[in-house]
């Protein structure tokens, strides 16, 4: 299951209300409007995506779209709750045999996790079911590399841009050096471009890329995971070993938290036995 993540909007938004917090202490309200710069805009981001369109094939730059939406969504999977899984899906096996696990499929959302039941159920070879899950893990994580790259080099040529804009500016500063008067507000100008590419890169692009890449790590953490479980369910693992073995891939905290959990379970049968 998917839900937003808020903390991307959050902080592009928080990232805004500084910088504006910080121009508008030092000159107030009218300052902002020495900061906007149409022909800055054009520079920095129709350069930009004359970049993006020489270096990627169109079928790429169409999916950014798509790409961006995955930086506001977050997994709902949580690994105790996925360790519960397979406990449960290794009680049912045992005592019932492999094949009672398609019933569990409709259970189960997730499709990596469905696969891999489906290849256990059909008898395929514990090492096989790995190559194949850990084939799909490395496309996953080679498709989400091309879409990641995209705000990466974005982010490296809005800075770039921002440059070419200011020397831009600065040469026709220099061409009108007979006018004392116009040094100063040509100066602003012509490095507001450098602005726009640098805050551009660094509180949009670069962040995006590492929340993409920071999920694509956790995504590929968890399909381990599961990859452990399925093997241990169709080898018939004791459902204790099971959850024991899988419990070492949880944080400190989580195993604590986990730890607690059991034992006011096991408190709450003894009372209720009494």
């Amino acid at each position: 299951m998917r839900k937003r993540d808020f903390l991307t909007p959050i902080g592009i938004t928080l990232g805004f209300i500084m910088l504006m917090l910080a121009i508008m202490t030092n000159s107030g309200t009218e300052g902002v409007a020495s900061f906007a710069d149409i022909p800055s805009v054009f520079i920095v981001l129709g350069g930009l995506v004359a970049s993006m369109l020489v270096t990627f094939k169109m079928d790429q730059i169409k999916l950014t779209g798509k790409i961006m939406k995955e930086a506001f969504h977050k997994n709902d999977m949580q690994l105790p709750e996925l360790i519960k899984l397979f406990v449960r899906l290794s009680e049912r096996a045992r005592r019932e045999g492999i094949l009672a696990l398609e019933n569990e499929l409709e259970e189960v959302e997730d499709p990596f996790i469905k696969k891999g039941i489906l290849l256990a159920v059909d008898g395929i070879d514990p090492e096989v079911i790995t190559d194949i899950m850990n084939a799909e893990i490395t496309a996953l994580e080679d498709r989400h590399y091309k879409g990641r790259v995209l705000f990466e080099k974005a982010g490296d040529y809005a800075p770039a841009w921002g440059m070419i804009g200011t020397l831009i500016g600065l040469v026709l500063m220099l061409n009108t050096l007979e006018d004392p008067g116009t040094l100063g507000p040509s100066m602003a100008v012509a490095l507001l471009t450098t602005l726009y590419g640098t805050v551009l890169a660094n509180l949009f692009f670069h962040p995006m890329a590492s929340k993409l890449e920071a999920k694509t790590e956790e995504e590929v953490f968890t399909k381990q995971i599961i990859i452990e479980g399925i093997i241990g369910v169709q080898s018939g693992q004791n459902p204790r070993i099971l959850e024991e073995k899988l419990s070492a891939f949880l944080s400190n905290e989580a195993k604590e938290r986990k730890d607690v959990g059991r034992n006011e379970s096991f408190v709450g049968e003894r009372i209720n036995e009494a």
